[in-house]
């Protein structure tokens, strides 16, 4: 079933109707952008609907929010309860599904943490988030404006407040007719995109960038580096010039919203022929293939959802209904 808008959202351990899942105005997260979040899909599969990889989304929510110093208070079984509940209760397939942990009030001050932790979970309709050029390949700009370095804002974190860089890049490139961003790190080497992990063909090789230059480590990252491999191609993670980006066989971004989406341009160069090239292709069907359910091999990779996942996630004694539902 497609349904044109979410109707439930999970808040602190309840399902409440789409327009009254509020939050106070004075709340921490809203105030300073200190949460944290993910972005997961939920696909057809013949089967019935599949979560791709949800175990490892909550594994670095979870982790995610301790390096902000933010305890959730629910486990990795209950946080995965909630979000299979909030896909049951909305029926939307294929669905976007986002969690989110942030603090509430009292709010102000920059250091307080005493505002209380809450976890909210809400599904939407997933669409091509770069849009037609996910198939036909996108136009992305080099930012001018840069990836923070780890010992600034962590990179690893999928913080609320890492976003505003990505929101500054993204909105440039659009308003430069653009369909994406790609932000270099603070060496000047390709880092990623604005929600997206990049990565770049050379002869039959595929590289990506590491660690060292400040990237999200991604799930669908992970994914298409095991993919790579598996289909037989040489993997390589090293820092990545501009010259070395600009003159690849192929170019690609890799995200759980923007799933495998080639690139056919990078400020006005052509990356290649200007077409998909044949390794992206080759991934991109592979991945289509997994999440959809028609690849036994990684079936690992997909958590399914069924009725039999509806009960309460939490029970109502654990816990009073949130002060930030307004």
């Amino acid at each position: 079933m497609m349904a044109t808008e979410a109707k439930k959202i999970w808040m602190d351990g309840a399902l409440v109707d789409a327009n009254q899942a509020h939050i106070h105005v004075l709340s921490h997260t809203f105030h300073y952008g200190v949460g944290v979040f993910e972005g997961i899909r939920c696909y057809d599969t013949p089967e019935g609907p599949a979560i791709f990889r949800l175990e490892d989304h909550v594994a670095r929510l979870i982790a995610s929010a301790r390096l902000y110093k933010m305890p959730i208070p629910y486990s990795a079984k209950e946080i995965v309860r909630a979000i299979d509940e909030t896909q049951l209760a909305n029926g939307i397939v294929p669905s976007y599904i986002r969690p989110i942990v942030y603090r509430g009030e009292p709010a102000l001050g920059v250091k307080n943490m005493k505002g209380r932790i809450s976890l909210a979970v809400a599904a939407i309709p997933a669409k091509k988030y770069l849009g037609e050029g996910s198939d036909t390949g996108v136009r992305a700009k080099i930012s001018p404006f840069r990836k923070p370095h780890s010992d600034a804002i962590p990179s690893f974190a999928k913080s609320d407040g890492n976003y505003t860089n990505s929101y500054l890049a993204g909105t440039d490139a659009a308003q430069d007719g653009y369909e994406e961003a790609i932000l270099l790190d603070q060496n000047g080497f390709v880092a990623e995109g604005s929600g997206e992990n990049i990565f770049l063909v050379r002869g039959d090789t595929l590289y990506t960038p590491g660690t060292e230059s400040d990237i999200l480590l991604g799930i669908t990252r992970s994914s298409v580096l095991t993919l790579a491999e598996d289909l037989g191609y040489k993997v390589v993670s090293k820092l990545l010039s501009v010259n070395e980006l600009l003159t690849a066989d192929e170019v690609f971004f890799s995200g759980t919203y923007a799933e495998i989406a080639p690139v056919k341009e990078v400020s006005h160069y052509t990356i290649g022929d200007g077409k998909p090239g044949p390794m992206t292709r080759e991934i991109q069907q592979l991945f289509y293939r997994v999440v959809s359910g028609k690849e036994p091999k990684y079936a690992r990779w997909l958590h399914r959802v069924g009725p039999t996942v509806a009960a309460p996630a939490v029970t109502t004694s654990r816990r009073a209904p949130s002060r930030n539902a307004a």
